[in-house]
């Protein structure tokens, strides 16, 4: 996953107390002048490795899949330009810290006292650098924290997006299509959970993506977050299931249903969009060529291969055979 590996980020008390311990630690092991020059080289360098570890362990925004840049962009406070510009500034003090090293390691000559005086001055300086990105490095953190729980959807897999109001059999048939490969992953945008269950067939993985909080209510039910989190989706579904309960037993009204199956093509343009019958098994239900009951195994087979056949996913051979 794009964001699940970055390291926790350090707070800037946290990286000076352990900057100028460890270079106490090894000041200690020597004497003089030599001893000022370990304890500023080893402070200077935990300073600039560690911010500059930082920046260097985030993914690049501008190669990351648009997918996952249109769910950072939403999360994040400022979205991904603030992103991009906290990083920029974190980088640069890092590489200063550097410069701060370079330049007093060539004053630090003498006799010891001075030596060590002009060894503060250069601690003072990187404490003061350091303290300056306090409010980069708590909004980094606090980044990291949101974006490493988003679901692990992968936009190179094809997708199949499961739709519709709540309770009319999304996740039942989720969860029953993909038995034990299914995963419930936390979305921060609100409360909301995305299902996400895989599929094989002929040696291909489909990836199906039950949406509760985003496709089951009206654009204007939605929040900006989720309405661009929506956005996102777009880029990886390769195919839209909408299910529709005729029996009403969900507790909507059948145009209620409908209607919102038309704001999804509307949205989706582009991409298949099939309705389903969903409880087919009930009494009321709508007419439609996709019809299932996952409770009662109904129809099953038959709307994932028509869901499969409305990707149109072909693998790509890595050459072209001669006929």
């Amino acid at each position: 996953m794009t964001f699940e590996d970055i390291p926790t980020v350090p707070r800037s008390e946290e990286l000076i107390d352990k900057a100028f311990s460890r270079a106490a630690r090894a000041g200690r092991a020597k004497s003089g002048i030599e001893a000022q020059q370990s304890m500023l080289v080893t402070a200077s360098n935990i300073v600039s490795d560690n911010l500059q570890n930082v920046t260097t362990s985030w993914p690049d925004f501008d190669a990351v899949d648009p997918f996952y840049y249109e769910l950072a962009d939403a999360l994040v406070d400022g979205g991904v330009d603030s992103l991009k510009q906290q990083l920029s500034t974190v980088m640069w003090t890092g590489r200063k810290a550097a410069d701060i090293r370079s330049e007093y390691q060539s004053r630090l000559r003498g006799d010891p006292d001075t030596a060590r005086k002009i060894r503060k001055q250069a601690f003072a300086r990187l404490a003061d650098l350091t303290n300056n990105v306090e409010d980069e490095l708590l909004a980094l953190g606090d980044a990291r924290e949101q974006l490493k729980e988003l679901p692990d959807i992968r936009p190179d897999q094809p997708t199949i997006v499961i739709a519709g109001y709540p309770n009319v059999g999304k996740s039942t048939f989720v969860n029953h299509v993909t038995n034990a490969n299914n995963e419930i992953a936390s979305y921060p945008f609100t409360t909301t959970q995305i299902h996400v269950g895989h599929i094989e067939r002929n040696h291909i993985t489909y990836q199906l993506i039950d949406t509760p909080g985003l496709l089951d209510r009206p654009a204007d039910e939605r929040n900006d977050i989720e309405s661009q989190a929506v956005s996102a989706l777009s880029h990886c579904a390769d195919c839209i299931l909408v299910f529709v309960d005729g029996s009403e037993t969900c507790g909507y009204q059948r145009d209620v249903q409908l209607a919102l199956r038309d704001e999804i093509a509307d949205r989706f343009s582009g991409v298949p969009v099939l309705t389903v019958a969903s409880k087919a098994d009930l009494d009321g239900a709508i007419d439609a060529p996709l019809r299932c009951s996952a409770t009662e195994n109904e129809g099953v087979t038959e709307l994932l291969d028509a869901a499969i056949d409305a990707t149109d996913y072909e693998i790509e051979l890595p050459y072209e055979t001669n006929a």
